[in-house]
């Protein structure tokens, strides 16, 4: 459980470097150029997932809490909607001129949807952490940031087709989704 904590917390530290540490950000350029900062922040981030999957997998799950399976079709719901937006935040689309940030929120959305079917110790350090992290992120960037100017509306074409890939991709996270998580969604 120490590891899923840690690599955690290593990921909201080093994505927070950018939205609440620009002059520690600033400071890793100089010294390590753009290309640098990016590689290093990379390889952190990539430690980070390593840890929360090697955590994740080598902790063993108490039950802490158990809803009712009427919430299974809801959460799956969820992580569509989690996987439209994730998916909104790399391309022009109208969820931009309603939603700030469509990433951080899909992994809230993403977070609330595994938090309803998975009421064990280690969901709740990994779901709740990330989902409490994107909440901080969100704030941090707001207030970097300041006003927000929204972008301009695309065209329908370019909306379904980014619709059309979002869906692609959460069809094939179902399928993988038990190599990856060694949890099947059925």
């Amino acid at each position: 459980m120490e590891i899923l904590a840690f690599g955690i917390i290593l990921w909201s530290l080093v994505h927070f470097v950018p939205s609440l540490a620009q002059p520690v950000k600033k400071r890793c350029i100089n010294l390590l150029g753009e290309n640098g900062y990016k590689l290093s922040f990379t390889v952190i981030v990539i430690i980070s997932l390593g840890m929360i999957v090697y955590g994740w997998r080598h902790t063993t799950p108490t039950l802490v809490y158990s809803l009712p399976l009427w919430v299974k079709p809801i959460s799956l719901m969820l992580m569509v909607v989690a996987f439209v937006l994730f998916g909104a935040a790399n391309y022009q689309t109208r969820i931009k001129t309603l939603i700030r940030h469509p990433q951080l929120i899909s992994i809230i959305v993403w977070s609330i949807a595994h938090l309803l079917v998975n009421g064990d110790n280690r969901s709740i350090v990994l779901f709740g952490g990330m989902g409490i992290w994107a909440v901080l992120e969100i704030i941090a960037i707001n207030r970097r940031d300041g006003v927000w100017i929204k972008q301009t509306t695309p065209g329908w074409p370019q909306e379904f087709k980014g619709l059309s890939i979002s869906l692609i991709i959460f069809v094939i996270a179902v399928v993988v989704h038990p190599y990856i998580a060694g949890v099947s969604i059925r």
